[in-house]
C-alpha cells in the first residue's frame, strides 16, 4: 500500500494517525534514505501518542524515551544508523524491555530490528525529485489486519 505525502505537514498528519493507532508493544521500523522524512514522521507519531518531549533525530544518543501522556503509552525513538547492523549494540539498548509499556519506533532498523517482534510495521519513505514523499506500508503479524483501519 502506497500513500503520497506532498508536504511535511502531510507527513506529520500521517504520523499522527499512526501514533493514535499505536499501543504498548508495537514496533515500527522506518526505512528510507537520508532526508526522506523519517524524523518528521516520528514527530507526528509522538503527537498522535500524546507523549512529551521534543522529537529530534537520536543519531548521537541512539535512543530517546518520550514519557507517556494521557494514553499511557511511552515512545522509544531509536536511530540505528550508527549501529551499522551491529546487533550486539541493538541488544545493549534493551528495547524488548521497553515493549511492555512503550511503542518503539526505529529509524534505519530494517534488517536488524525486526527481531524485536515478528509483529511489526515497516514504513518505507522515498523522496521523489519533486519533493513529494511516497510512503509504503509493509505490515507483519497483526499489522496485516490493522493497516486497513489506519489508512481507511
Amino acid at each position: 500500500m502506497s500513500i503520497e505525502l506532498a508536504t511535511a505537514d502531510d507527513t506529520v498528519a500521517f504520523g499522527e494517525s499512526l501514533g493514535r493507532a499505536l499501543r504498548a508493544g508495537d514496533v515500527v521500523l522506518l526505512a528510507g534514505p537520508l532526508g526522506a522524512g523519517k524524523t518528521v514522521l516520528t514527530r507526528g507519531i509522538a503527537a498522535g501518542l500524546g507523549v512529551s518531549g521534543r522529537v529530534s533525530s537520536p543519531t548521537f544518543v541512539l535512543a530517546r524515551v518520550h514519557p507517556a501522556g494521557e494514553r499511557g503509552v511511552a515512545l522509544v525513538h531509536v536511530d540505528a544508523y550508527r549501529l551499522g547492523g551491529d546487533l550486539a549494540q541493538l541488544d545493549d539498548l534493551d528495547l524488548d524491555t521497553d515493549l511492555e509499556s512503550a511503542a518503539v519506533v526505529v529509524e534505519w532498523g530494517e534488517g536488524s530490528a525486526e527481531r524485536l517482534s515478528s509483529d511489526h510495521l515497516v514504513v518505507r519513505l522515498d523522496r521523489r525529485p519533486d519533493d513529494v514523499r511516497e510512503l509504503t506500508l509493509e505490515p507483519h503479524g497483526s499489522w496485516v489486519e490493522r493497516v486497513p483501519e489506519l489508512v481507511g
